[in-house]
């Protein structure tokens, strides 16, 4: 596997740019593509994303575009748009590029109607083209400012996992290697939507015992939906997995988080949404969470009820009523 020196990061939101941030810092020549003329401008007039990453002064190597067709020839691609657009942005720059540099997905969701991961959608508009997945505990904020990091990522092919693990790595963000892309896609899916549990758990301040449980019952669900889907339990229990889900579930940085404290606080979802520039993924893939679980038969509470919260068809109280009441079960299963 050659050695990579260029890169498109295709989304400029907070972490696409914290992404360029990390590629550039690595010694990559970046080019970062973003839907919003006013970012492109901001990125090239004053070095800063003041829409999406405000306060973040960005490195001289990423150079900011609207044009799909300026990651032609990159040898390396990050895809960073919401999840539930990223069918119709790699259709984009297939049609755009015509595709063939390796792809690292760096979305996290489950695609609402096909119910299929990120992977798969890659698998649908470049066939054949190599992938990977990035996922780990990360807040774009810290990130870009070079605070530490580490996160997960997964390859199946071992060669070109090193190969892009050494291309972006840098002495403030360490990838750590696996070749599981299901454990690691449904870790950084799933602990979104619990992310929006544990900030209904804290809105209500019901206590931290509560917010305890929701993390550990919550990734229990994890486990058994990644392992339904063929996953190792041993990938959730890493970065991409138990780390995020920690570090999600306990600051209300996560804009889940943040949406489920105003949900518990009593506010509307329409409400807790109205005027927010950037996407909880956990509200985009809690239907599809719920959806997926019904079709694995898989029995994930949580997800389930604040899928059903959010949807507006159970109360706050109702979900915690429904989640206290249910039988008594062995911990292990």
């Amino acid at each position: 596997m050659g050695e990579f020196r260029t890169t498109g990061v295709i989304g400029a939101g907070a972490w696409g740019t914290a992404l360029a941030q990390v590629c550039a810092r690595a010694g990559l020549k970046t080019t970062l593509q973003a839907r919003e003329a006013e970012v492109v401008e901001s990125i090239r007039d004053r070095r800063s994303n003041e829409l999406f990453l405000p306060g973040v002064t960005l490195e001289e190597g990423v150079t900011a575009t609207a044009d799909m067709a300026d990651l032609k020839g990159c040898d390396l691609i990050l895809a960073v748009p919401p999840a539930q657009h990223l069918r119709g942005t790699l259709e984009a720059f297939r049609d755009q590029t015509g595709g063939g540099a390796p792809v690292v997905l760096c979305s996290k969701g489950i695609e609402r109607g096909s119910l299929k991961l990120m992977t798969e959608v890659l698998a649908e508009v470049l066939p054949d083209t190599p992938s990977a997945v990035l996922s780990g505990p990360s807040f774009a904020g810290e990130v870009a400012r070079g605070l530490p990091t580490a996160v997960t990522l997964a390859c199946e092919d071992e060669a070109l996992g090193k190969a892009i693990a050494a291309a972006i790595a840098t002495p403030t963000f360490r990838p750590y290697l696996a070749d599981d892309l299901v454990g690691a896609e449904i870790g950084g899916a799933i602990k979104n939507v619990l992310a929006i549990a544990c900030g209904i758990v804290e809105g209500r301040e019901l206590g931290r015992s509560a917010h305890a449980a929701v993390i550990t019952r919550g990734f229990a669900e994890i486990t058994r939906i990644a392992e339904a889907l063929g996953g190792r339990p041993e990938t959730v229990r890493g970065l991409c997995g138990l780390g995020d889900l920690v570090l999600t579930c306990s600051s209300p940085q996560s804009r889940n988080m943040s949406l489920g404290l105003a949900l518990g606080r009593g506010q509307t979802v329409e409400e807790a949404l109205a005027g927010k520039r950037s996407v909880a993924e956990g509200y985009e893939s809690a239907p599809a969470v719920r959806d997926l679980c019904e079709k694995l038969a898989v029995d994930a509470p949580i997800c389930t009820a604040t899928a059903e919260v959010l949807a507006g068809r159970w109360s706050v109280d109702q979900a915690i009523e429904d989640l206290l009441t249910r039988p008594i079960r062995v911990e292990a299963e």
